[in-house]
């Protein structure tokens, strides 16, 4: 008999997706937590249609108990009990069989389960916090990607959209937020039934729910849209920001998609304990702290940036992925890169000032990085297996697909793009698209080829790099896959190009169709005297790297220390010029040669890249010519100190967004590459900081230059820095001082304050989700980091399960080694601990290990390195 029925249920198990037997339409849940024993319980009644004659409903259900008794389908005043529920894990599904075959048609499916509130930070989860000295737990709810099942059994699909309507019992003193506004309250002693509006139609992984103890502030749109910022008691006034851009936010979009918000009311809420930065549940958005929360005194101005960003991404998604959501998790770029996209517009928007389009290049270089592997993936990439979701959301799917569309827009023209998406939203509102109905939207509106130009760089993994040469008056072009490895992809793309000749005013475009072409610039030429320097991918508008001969390259040299060029332009040559000499097509000596055109930058966005490449390359000749290290260091402080100079040490009145961000940002180099006069300085600073922390000496903006340059003097024989920052971080109940206090922790030299360290980030005193920003290590502690984390592996899993932020501690720990031993070390390491959500991660970390023993041999051969790096070192400016 048993064998008989395993049988029967065996037909469901391996599948990707569930069978079509019934579609939902409709659910009545009723959840009831209990926040001291950590467990809830709950009803579910769910309106199916039955289309096709089944005894079976197969639906997700994932660590739920369902009392079989409880389970029942009515229809038509028939009553058909079911004879069993076959719980499958591995497929976290839920099989139930009946008597006899289901009616055709509408009907009802009725069930009760339990569950654990468990502290993973997915499915029913339970967050702590505290008030008045007393430790308590909130219930709070991560239903994405597919986690809504860990909750209540439902078809966890995205293309199965329904209605909701929620019932929640609930302590009597807490706050209970769901979805949509409440109906009704029914008090009943220390209990509280709350019922909330029917939703409109909508994916399971976007039904929220958040029990706890809160405070808010409050505000309406011109629309009387009710929008409110909740946090912990006590922290009201941190929402203020958030909830100032979020009214603005909601009216661009009602102007840009020409289609209002689609619910009576917004809430944004603050959770102690989050995996992701924000969630975009449908009129209830939750955050980590540190995303929602803006403190005058203590947050820095790169905080009140990503704060709005990140409100302004989590309401592009009240369009993009809740009322038009992806048919499958193989489009999921089409939530994320589009809300990162439009996140930018809205930023820059409602802060001119801080020139995030030029910010955006950094979104499009993370991509371009992570893009540059042989293991990358396509932007469409499919999907086969629930645990394989989490791994894609990644810099492809969120910064290369914003990439693409920004390329596709400069393409096409703002005008032309905004009419296109307002009328794809207009058409799949309350439904499920894929990438190709965007596709015909665009081509539609534009009559442009959108399709074709699209799919080459959606349907298959990497970019081109374009090699330009110029004979006589003509270009050649021509295209290839670029990987970091070195090696030649066969991929081939439509490219759009663009290029500038000696001035903004002289441009040409065309799409480069072919692996080969040329162009006539000859009239380019006529008017300017002698040769005029030619850029590429004017602005960086696409998605692509470009390699231009000696020439050229001396000539846009010289147009750099000219001051000539766009911000962009200049960024997008270093970038370029950075990941050629990484994947071994140029040498590193003509890197450091091109790095000292910009001395005397003034952009935040160059020089926070600057930095970046340069404290890469700081780490990769420590491993190939560590003889080469104090010199380098030298050249590194040479190139920093004009600008560093230039701001100073104190913010100045009225100073600009930029070169508060940007001061933190160099005197943090300045210590890293161990400039004594900035170490002494921050050394001192933070001495007046433990005396006094309302000191206005030490501003939120210059606070991780002051710990980082604290930590580089610690040693286990010399601690007090580290004891003392310890203490600041125990004191401060701002998350985002906590972080960045951990950040700076893990820049110490001594391996065995970083072991110390380690072990602190697993000890109750960090939440679990921060303990990812203390990993990346000093070099001098990479080893220990390694040794630690397989130590650790055990307890790393057991933490967090599978979810994308276990991949960062791999991703953190093994990418910055830098020899073949180590990579095969690793992976006999993870041989035996394989699993389907860390096995992309892993790939792409062992292949940036090998790209740089690559990069380090290559160094190792370059003849006249030694003697470029001394005379940079000892240059007088």
């Amino acid at each position: 008999m048993a064998e008989q029925q395993n049988q029967r249920y065996s037909q469901f198990k391996g599948q990707p997706r569930l069978p079509k037997f019934a579609i939902p339409s409709h659910y009545d849940l009723r959840l009831k937590p209990d926040l001291i024993a950590c467990k809830f319980a709950g009803a579910v009644k769910i309106t199916v249609d039955v289309v096709s004659d089944t005894k079976f409903l197969v639906l997700n259900s994932a660590e739920l108990s369902i009392n079989p008794k409880s389970v029942i389908f009515a229809a038509n005043d028939k009553v058909v009990e079911s004879v069993g529920v076959e719980l499958c894990a591995e497929d976290e599904i839920a099989v139930v069989e009946f008597k006899e075959s289901l009616p055709i048609g509408v009907g009802f499916l009725s069930m009760e389960f339990d569950g654990t509130l468990n502290d993973r930070m997915k499915g029913f989860y339970r967050s702590t916090y505290e008030h008045n000295g007393e430790k308590k737990n909130m219930a709070v709810t991560q239903f994405e990607p597919a986690d809504a099942r860990r909750c209540f059994p439902c078809w966890d699909e995205p293309a199965c959209k329904a209605t909701f309507k929620i019932t929640l019992e609930v302590p009597s003193e807490l706050v209970a937020l769901s979805n949509m506004p409440v109906v009704e309250e029914k008090v009943n002693g220390d209990l509280k039934t709350v019922y909330y509006q029917e939703s409109p139609i909508m994916s399971t992984y976007l039904v929220a729910v958040v029990v706890g103890l809160f405070d808010y502030v409050e505000d309406h749109t011109p629309d009387g849209i009710l929008v409110r910022v909740y946090c912990q008691v006590g922290k009201a006034s941190q929402g203020k920001f958030a909830l100032d851009v979020a009214v603005k936010t909601l009216g661009l979009y009602k102007e840009y998609f020409e289609v209002p918000y689609s619910l009576p009311k917004l809430d944004m809420i603050a959770i102690p304990d989050f995996a992701a930065g924000a969630m975009e549940n449908y009129g209830l958005v939750t955050y980590r702290e540190t995303a929602l929360l803006y403190d005058d005194k203590h947050s820095a101005a790169a905080n009140k940036q990503r704060v709005a960003i990140v409100v302004a991404h989590e309401l592009a998604h009240q369009w993009f992925g809740n009322l038009v959501t992806m048919e499958w998790w193989t489009h999921l770029w089409l939530n994320e890169g589009f809300a990162t996209w439009v996140s930018y517009l809205a930023a820059d928007s409602l802060f001119p000032e801080w020139q995030v389009w030029t910010q955006f290049l950094e979104q499009s270089t993370e991509g371009l990085r992570l893009d540059g592997l042989a293991e990358s993936h396509p932007i469409e990439v499919d999907i086969n297996h629930a645990g394989e979701i989490d791994e894609i959301f990644d810099a492809i799917s969120y910064r290369k697909g914003a990439s693409v569309i920004r390329m596709l827009q400069s393409y096409l023209g703002p005008e032309c793009f905004q009419r296109a998406l307002a009328s794809y939203i207009k058409r799949y509102a309350c439904s499920n698209a894929k990438t190709e109905d965007l596709w015909s939207v665009l081509q539609e509106e534009s009559g442009e080829p959108v399709n074709k130009l699209m799919n080459s760089w959606t349907k298959q993994k990497g970019y081109p790099v374009v090699s330009v040469k110029l004979r006589d008056h003509i270009l050649v072009f021509e295209q290839s896959q670029f990987l970091l490895s070195g090696s030649h992809g066969d991929g081939q793309w439509i490219v759009p190009i663009t290029l500038c000749c000696g001035s903004y005013d002289t441009r040409k475009s065309f799409l480069l169709q072919t692996k080969n072409d040329t162009l006539d610039v000859k009239e380019l030429f006529s008017g300017t005297s002698g040769r005029p320097w030619i850029k590429i991918n004017v602005d960086q508008t696409s998605f692509f790297r470009v390699k231009y001969d000696d020439d050229l390259s001396a000539m846009l040299r010289a147009a750099i220390e000219r001051k000539s060029l766009s911000t962009s332009d200049k960024y997008g040559i270093l970038d370029d010029y950075y990941a050629l000499s990484m994947a071994c097509q140029q040498s590193l000596t003509s890197l450091l040669s091109l790095m000292t055109a910009y001395r005397e930058e003034h952009d935040y966005t160059v020089l926070s890249n600057l930095i970046g490449i340069a404290s890469k390359v700081g780490r990769i000749v420590a491993d190939a010519a560590p003889e080469l290290l104090d010199d380098l260091k030298l050249f590194f402080i040479n190139l920093f100190q004009y600008s560093a100079e230039r701001l100073g040490w104190d913010p100045k009145q009225g100073e600009s967004h930029l070169d508060a961000m940007l001061r933190g940002e160099l005197l943090t180099a300045l210590a890293v590459f161990g400039h004594d006069a900035t170490l002494d300085e921050g050394n001192k600073l933070f001495h007046l900081f433990l005396e006094d922390r309302n000191t206005h000496i030490l501003p939120p903006d210059l606070r991780r230059a002051v710990y980082v340059a604290v930590m580089q003097k610690v040693s286990k024989s010399n601690r007090s820095g580290y004891e003392s920052l310890l203490r600041v971080y125990r004191e401060t109940d701002l998350s985002q001082e906590k972080t960045r206090i951990l950040g700076s922790l893990a820049s110490c030299r001594d391996p065995e304050i970083i072991q110390e360290f380690l072990n602190f980030l697993f000890s109750p005193e960090v939440r679990s989700q921060d303990a990812v920003f203390g990993l990346s290590v000093s070099k001098d502690a990479r080893e220990t980091a390694w040794n630690w984390l397989q130590h650790n592996w055990d307890q790393i899993c057991k933490t967090y399960g599978a979810g994308f932020l276990i991949t960062r501690f791999i991703s953190a720990i093994v990418s910055p080694f830098s020899s073949y031993e180590k990579a095969e070390e690793v992976e006999q390491f993870f041989a035996s601990r394989m699993k389907p959500y860390i096995a992309r991660t892993l790939k792409q970390s062992i292949e940036r290990v090998h790209i740089n023993a690559v990069w380090v041999r290559s160094i190792q051969s370059e003849k006249h390195l030694a003697e470029a790096v001394r005379e940079l070192a000892y240059r007088k400016y």
